[in-house]
């Protein structure tokens, strides 16, 4: 059985939690809820034996605190659910997550969102969303609607090999996710007109985005058929692609997109950002984001 990887907050409410567990019991799959606490211990004038008690008082005080949380939770361990609950001291976050996602040990890494950014400080949800080795849901922290739709996005603007791999990977995830939910898929792709080309008049926007559709429709045939689905279930749309994507998401409610990002690192992603990133600070649903 497949297992989500389930980020406890360190403080106040924690919507990855609840959200966690419920998806994993809709989807039949294990959960391991990892908290994590740290303290600098260094100024403290006692002997490292009694460091060591100060550290397993903190330790098992975040274990009460979660524990506590996890058994709120609707439904929490019924039905054979497996929640194990893992409290770890440490205050690199991302090093320890990247660490122990190993391929194969997780399907997913649950976390509630906080969406905010700058160019000297990036948050843990930036450095997952870059660097994490499985898919990783950011949750928001409205309550979600269960019956509402899952919406696959797509970039068929390029035609190259990774491109159509990352392609068919979102939209296999995203199938297999509103099957295993029970809810409606929809597919949407944003055709994104050059601004600048368009303000000098040198593209005719209506036209761009028609010549775009039409250019996509090999690979809308191709996904169609290899993922079982209507081609009438693509929808094609012009705007900026963070635009595009969350007025659909809004229109049809979704309870969760499901979207691949190529993670860049460094400077560059800094200054420049992703898809994934831009559609983030649009969204007010789960978004999982897949990498190739």
């Amino acid at each position: 059985m497949g297992k989500l990887l389930v980020i406890a907050d360190i403080e106040g409410k924690c919507s990855a939690t609840p959200r966690g567990l419920a998806l994993a019991a809709k989807l039949g799959l294990g959960v391991e809820v990892v908290a994590f606490t740290y303290e600098s211990l260094g100024g403290l004038n006692v002997s490292a034996a009694e460091k060591a008690q100060v550290r397993k008082r903190l330790l098992d005080q975040r274990r009460d605190t979660v524990q506590a949380r996890i058994d709120k939770c609707p439904g929490a361990g019924e039905a054979g659910q497996k929640v194990a609950l893992r409290v770890v001291w440490e205050k690199d976050l991302h090093s320890w997550i990247k660490k122990h996602c190993t391929p194969g040990r997780y399907l997913a890494v649950v976390k509630t969102g906080h969406r905010s950014e700058s160019i000297v400080h990036t948050s843990l949800d930036w450095q997952l969303l870059r660097e994490c080795p499985v898919p990783v849901l950011i949750v928001a922290r409205k309550k979600w609607h269960r019956v509402r739709p899952v919406l696959a996005t797509l970039d068929l603007a390029s035609n190259t090999a990774a491109k159509r791999a990352l392609n068919r990977k979102v939209l296999d995830m995203a199938k297999q996710l509103a099957a295993g939910l029970g809810v409606e898929l929809e597919i949407i792709t944003a055709i994104e007109v050059p601004v600048l080309l368009a303000d000098l008049d040198l593209v005719d926007p209506v036209t761009y985005a028609r010549e775009a559709e039409a250019a996509m429709a090999p690979q809308i045939a191709e996904l169609a058929q290899a993922c079982d689905i209507p081609a009438s279930a693509f929808r094609c749309k012009r705007g900026p692609v963070e635009r595009v994507i969350a007025s659909r998401a809004a229109k049809v409610g979704a309870q969760i997109v499901v979207m691949g990002t190529v993670g860049r690192k460094g400077v560059k992603a800094r200054l420049l950002g992703n898809t994934a990133e831009k559609v983030l600070r649009h969204l007010k649903t789960d978004v999982l984001a897949v990498k190739p």
